[in-house]
């Protein structure tokens, strides 16, 4: 059943805690380094399914504002602990933007399956926002950044185009799956608490 649309200012207190329960989670995984798992050649990360998490079991508003905070931390954290690519995490275009519609696209993806499978439609539901965290973060430092990028790791405009579609196709898929796989279980038990 689709929620209706309404402003943080008429979130309840149980939609809040999960906000803040949420962010915490998401934060912690960066911090402590736990959300990148090593799945060789890349470090699939997991940082985005707290975001997919709350939104498909609190709505587009929670799974925005948890995205938001993943978003700004992502900000923080690049500003914190400088690598050759923060200047790209340091732009909200490329670390805030699309962490918000992470939460946002994963609660409609969810919510417009026509399926009576609850497990297909929350594996859709993180599947997507997966992929979207991917394509949002990568497409935007592609679209904003692409001479920057070939500047700073020395190789030319083909090359670092190449890269970058790389790193999308071999973090994507591996963050896809273990989104969904992380996301069912999750959720399917606290529906099941819930009843």
């Amino acid at each position: 059943m689709e929620r209706k649309l309404k402003p943080i200012s008429q979130l309840n207190t149980r939609q809040m805690a999960v906000v803040g329960m949420l962010s915490a989670i998401s934060i912690l995984l960066g911090i402590t380094r736990l959300g990148f798992i090593p799945i060789p050649p890349v470090n699939a990360t997991i940082m985005h399914v707290p975001v997919i998490i709350g939104a498909i079991l609190e709505g587009p508003v929670v799974g925005g504002l948890i995205g938001l905070i993943f978003g700004i931390f992502s900000v923080i954290n690049a500003i914190m602990n400088p690598t050759p690519l923060s200047f790209v995490f340091m732009n909200p275009l490329v670390s805030i933007i699309p962490r918000i519609i992470i939460g946002i696209i994963s609660y409609y993806s969810y919510t417009l399956i026509s399926s009576k499978f609850k497990v297909l439609r929350i594996g859709i539901g993180a599947a997507i926002g997966s992929l979207f965290n991917t394509i949002g973060v990568l497409g935007s430092m592609y679209l904003i950044y692409i001479e920057r990028y070939a500047k700073t790791f020395n190789i030319s405009l083909p090359a670092a185009k190449k890269a970058i579609i790389g790193l999308g196709i071999a973090n994507g898929i591996p963050e896809a799956i273990l989104s969904i796989l992380i996301t069912i279980p999750v959720i399917m038990a606290i529906k099941k608490i819930k009843r």
